[in-house]
């Protein structure tokens, strides 16, 4: 399997643990209206919030480039969950053939950060949100997606390595309470993203069960 055949087979999987099969139509197990494109623009808010735009407030304050990287790995959850539905619902072609066409369509998905200037970041954020709603096409949207990728520094291996983590993490948080309200999010002061990171920060090549299994023991000492 690819490490892209690898990503999209694990998003399907969350999404229908989490939301129930057939959530390509547009409800969770429980009724709940799904909205992923509203999920991605929220992100894509969320991600312009790491650069220090308001002219108002913390002027001096640096790009946080690691929650960058965290919101970028975020909205990807969402594009592969549009994919994924807009796929089912129209060609219904199997996972690794979507795979093979997004892989194809993607090219070269080396990182090229933008020197110095965090505006054209922004701005090449926008226009991806400004794609989202104006001209929405899914092989076209993900090439778009990795193009913003590659000026915000994040590199498709690392992509990967944070996807499989944040996945990982997703599925911890379900299984201890996360729907119900009960998880609790930040870990002796650090938030679990922060963990999950420096976990795979220190554990070169770790498997996404040993992941969980680290995952365990640092939540049983919040």
């Amino acid at each position: 399997m690819s490490k892209m055949e690898i990503m999209l087979t694990l998003q399907q999987k969350l999404n229908d643990s989490t939301n129930g099969e057939g959530w390509e139509n547009g409800l969770t197990k429980q009724g709940k209206k799904i909205d992923w494109r509203r999920c991605i623009y929220l992100e894509a808010a969320e991600l312009v919030e790491s650069y220090p735009w308001k002219h108002w407030k913390n002027i001096d304050a640096k790009v946080d480039r690691a929650n960058i990287e965290v919101e970028l790995v975020d909205i990807w959850h969402f594009v592969m969950s549009e994919v994924l539905r807009v796929n089912r619902l129209n060609d219904n072609l199997p996972i690794v053939e979507l795979a093979i066409r997004l892989e194809d369509a993607i090219g070269n998905i080396d990182a090229q950060k933008i020197e110095d200037d965090y505006y054209a970041e922004i701005e090449a954020i926008e226009e991806l949100i400004k794609k989202l709603f104006c001209h929405f096409e899914l092989v076209d949207f993900t090439k778009s997606y990795f193009e913003l990728c590659r000026k915000l520094g994040l590199s498709f291996e690392r992509l990967y390595q944070l996807y499989i983590g944040k996945n990982i993490l997703n599925i911890f948080r379900q299984d201890h309470g996360y729907k119900e309200g009960s998880y609790i999010k930040v870990w002796n002061g650090k938030e679990d993203n922060v963990v999950m990171q420096e976990i795979l920060a220190s554990n070169s090549g770790i498997t996404p069960e040993e992941l969980y299994k680290r995952l365990e023991e640092k939540y049983s000492q919040a």
